[in-house]
């Protein structure tokens, strides 16, 4: 058995969005009107195979429409590209061109990913459109709210879109890039994969196996800065083991595990934990009225089983010793508990 089968317990089911995270999403412009859904997109008459550069299988397919259904998709792909990226104003709809729709059968969410290019540049960007699963969206919210990035996605009904995120797959980087990296570079993403491995932890953000998040590199002045981001939220508040919210314990992610071991000092480990707990404790009290309104909708939610709720709020008490753990009831108080336990704590230092 493989240590992911080890760590996940078994496949999540989609949740629906309920009357209060709904409101939430309005309150905050997360939820639009948009002209397609996700069932639209299924009534492809074909596909063939994507294949990468290697010409090996991506899991994507290209899908094929019949000439009416693809007339009507690519105007209503293009007014969700307009609506996700400005203000919904339709005179740029001329300029646009769909130049793909693919789908992915793996995984959970089955997404459609589509391929939008402006034709007077060739400039091309890409979104998802997915079925709605409210812990994806608290996932997509909390990211927005506790990262360093902020994220664009709507929902309405029963269709997600989100925007892409940009990156190199962090597998891809981990077998074709990292080996050529600096040692300079290598300490320097060391510092990153700990601090990514902490934001995790603290949010609940499960299953972040090498090909669920992408290394971004940023030019700085004379050298490149590499950032760590997620890319699925799928596994947000579901599992019942602890280890699954720390990348740190998929084996897909060992080389990054044995790069921290090599290239950073226990001291210098423990301090950039403690920037990543301050950090997202400053995040946390800068938009504190929206923080508890999501965590409120949560908390009225039910995202998980009863099982993992359990599990996953003993783990958490061995780990912190903190008891309010053990007096919670579903997977909103355990991360409204967690979320807590990190700003007190910053809070405390920051008084005395």
């Amino acid at each position: 058995m493989s240590s992911e089968e080890k760590l996940m317990s078994q496949k999540k089911p989609a949740f629906p969005v309920t009357d209060k995270l709904n409101d939430y999403l309005v309150e905050h412009s997360r939820n639009i009107k948009i002209p397609i859904f996700y069932e639209d997109l299924l009534r492809f008459q074909g596909s063939i195979v994507v294949y990468d550069k290697n010409d090996e299988d991506t899991l994507w397919v290209r899908t094929y429409y019949s000439e009416y259904d693809r007339e009507e998709i690519d105007l209503s792909l293009k007014k969700v590209y307009t609506i996700l990226h400005s203000n919904g104003n339709e005179d740029t709809i001329k300029y646009l061109n769909i130049d793909a729709i693919d789908y992915c059968t793996f995984g959970n969410s089955k997404p459609f990913r589509v391929k939008v290019r402006n034709i007077l540049n060739d400039n091309y960007i890409y979104f998802y459109v997915k079925k709605t699963d409210a812990s994806r969206i608290y996932g997509l919210e909390l990211e927005h709210i506790l990262s360093p990035d902020n994220l664009n996605f709507l929902v309405y009904k029963d269709t997600l879109i989100e925007e892409h995120i940009a990156g190199i797959p962090g597998d891809v980087f981990i077998d074709e890039m990292l080996p050529t990296c600096t040692d300079a570079e290598k300490a320097q993403i060391a510092k990153e994969f700990v601090k990514f491995n902490e934001r995790c932890m603290i949010r609940l953000l499960g299953d972040m196996r090498s090909y669920n998040y992408v290394i971004v590199p940023v030019h700085d002045f004379d050298h490149v800065v590499y950032k760590i981001r997620p890319i699925d939220f799928d596994q947000q508040c579901f599992e019942g083991k602890f280890k699954v919210y720390y990348p740190q314990f998929f084996k897909e992610n060992f080389k990054m595990v044995d790069m921290v071991s090599h290239k950073l000092q226990e001291s210098s480990i423990k301090q950039y934990k403690l920037e990543e707990r301050s950090i997202v404790a400053k995040r946390m009290l800068s938009s504190e009225d929206r923080i508890n309104d999501l965590i409120a909708c949560m908390i009225d939610d039910h995202i998980s089983t009863s099982k993992n709720i359990a599990q996953l709020k003993q783990e958490i008490f061995n780990f912190t010793h903190d008891v309010e753990f053990k007096r919670c009831t579903n997977m909103g108080e355990i991360l409204h508990t967690a979320l807590g336990f990190v700003k007190q704590n910053y809070e405390d230092v920051t008084t005395k």
